[in-house]
Formats: C-alpha cells, structure tokens, sequence
C-alpha cells in the first residue's frame, strides 16, 4: 500500500468517526467547542503515531499469544505520558478535557490500528497511519466542535489563547449579536450535528462516483 492512499484512508476513506464510528464518547463529550476537540485530536495523534512505530518496532519480538495485553500496556504508557506533558504545559486544557485525556487508553482506534496495521508493517508505514488516522479524527472532532460551537455560542475557537496558548489567540471569533442556541452544545446537539455531517459524507462520496462510474467503460452483455 502507497503512503498516497495510507494517508488519504485516515483522512477520509476510513476516517475513526466518520466512516469508522469509533471513539464516540470523546467525539460527543469534548467537541462542545472547536479548541477542546482540537486538543483531544492532537493529544489521541500523538499517542497514535509513537504507539504505531513502537508497535512495528517490536511486532517481530512479541508472541501473539500476549501481543494485546503488550500493546494495550504500551498506550497506556503512552497516554500517562501525553496526561501529565499536558498537565505541565497545558493545565487549563487539561482541567477541561479532565478525564478523557486518560480514557484515550481505551479508545478502540488506537488498539485498532496496531492490530489491524502497525503489526503488519514497518515503521515508516505505521508512523504515517498513525499521523493521518490522527489527523483525520483531530479534524473530525474540530469540525463537530466548530460547529456547535458556532451556533450554540456564536463563537470560534473560544479561550484559544488560555487553553492551548497565546499563540492561537488569532483563531478566536465572535459573532456579535448573536446569543447562541443552548441545545447545540448539550448533548443532543452533539449528536445532531454528527449525523448531518455523516449524511453530507455519504452525499459527497455519491457525487464523486458518479462520474466514475459515467467514464468506465460498458462491460459485455
């Protein structure tokens, strides 16, 4: 498999929330605003991609018989580390996203991806599934948070500049006038937006096959 469509299959093709439907819980819980989903995504790739070279790195010295309870033992390493990085570096984040930063330990993406990927091949390969399946959820949880975000603050990137420093302080907007709906950021909004997202998905992979399959050519009767 090319890096080509190894990338483009975490970006889009197998996406972990939009075409994949795992990590749900953090999809509907953190993405209240788009700066809290976008440091859960950045938080879950980091622990992708080192998870995914060590795995490649060691799959030919580990049994198969223990190679689970080695790899779930590794990300939960892994995510002790990216847990108290951000409690130094990041602790207003880290008093908002709480106890999801440690739950990352048993987001099914993660696992997922060392057993179905990163202990089949090397590590060059499994550093860049990691980084777009990474990239891929950090931007399907952006996108979620943004959303409703937007239309139940009327905000963009609120508290940037406090939760992930002041250097995001540009991303910050704010609609004047605008009160915001309240329902957007409770629970059933998160889950409203999630499947209109998922329907705009499905719409635009039907658009895009439709002229493929207009210029392929007519197969025999």
């Amino acid at each position: 498999m090319s890096l080509g469509t190894i990338v483009r299959n975490g970006l889009w093709e197998q996406n972990v929330v939009f075409a994949q439907l795992l990590a749900m819980c953090p999809s509907m819980a953190v993405t209240s605003s788009g700066t809290n989903g976008l440091g859960m995504g950045l938080a879950t790739t980091a622990v992708l991609v080192v998870a995914n070279v060590l795995v490649s790195a060691i799959r030919h010295t580990v049994s198969a018989q223990v190679r689970i309870p080695v790899f779930v033992v590794l990300i939960a390493g892994l995510v002790t580390v990216v847990d108290m990085a951000m409690n130094a570096w990041l602790h207003e984040l880290y008093k908002v996203l709480g106890l999801f930063i440690a739950l990352i330990v048993v987001n099914c993406a993660i696992l997922g991806r060392a057993e179905a990927f990163a202990v089949k091949a090397g590590p060059l390969a499994a550093a860049v599934d990691g980084l777009a399946m990474g990239l891929g959820f950090t931007g399907a949880l952006t996108a979620i948070g943004l959303v409703r975000e937007f239309l139940g603050a009327g905000t963009l990137f609120a508290q940037a500049s406090s939760l992930l420093g002041p250097g995001f302080a540009f991303l910050e907007l704010q609609l004047p006038g605008y009160g915001g709906m309240l329902l957007m950021i409770l629970p059933p909004g998160g889950f409203a937006v999630l499947g209109f997202m998922l329907a705009g998905k499905r719409l635009l992979e039907r658009r895009g096959a439709r002229p493929a399959a207009a210029a392929a050519p007519a197969g025999c009767c």
